[in-house]
């Protein structure tokens, strides 16, 4: 099971079953070792979902499994900040996967 220090989900499902995960860690501009474990954490969940669903990552509605979305800027008062952003959504099966190998990176309530 994948261990993760620096990102945490929030999970939420819409009504066609789609999972959702979504996780967002800064780093103060200059704090390059904590910003290099983010983006290292961020590549590893990546490598996980390419790895267990190789039909990803595409759009859904095109038959893939999952997509996903990374955000990686700066941002805050003069831009004191370097905040990374990670969505994934998924079919039902990627979720349930998903969910089960971060079991320790999930938020503890879903909407």
């Amino acid at each position: 099971m994948p261990t993760l220090h620096c990102l945490s989900f929030d999970l939420s499902l819409d009504t066609d079953g789609v999972h959702t995960f979504d996780a967002q860690a800064a780093a103060a501009v200059g704090a390059d070792a904590v910003l290099a474990q983010i983006r290292a954490e961020v590549q590893q969940v990546l490598a996980w979902a390419a790895a267990h669903f190789p039909d990803g990552p595409g759009p859904l509605d095109e038959g893939c499994s999952w997509c996903h979305d990374v955000q990686d800027q700066r941002d805050g008062p003069d831009g004191a900040w370097h905040t990374v952003s990670l969505s994934l959504s998924g079919t039902p099966a990627f979720g349930e996967a998903f969910a089960q190998a971060f079991a320790g990176a999930l938020a503890s309530s879903t909407d």
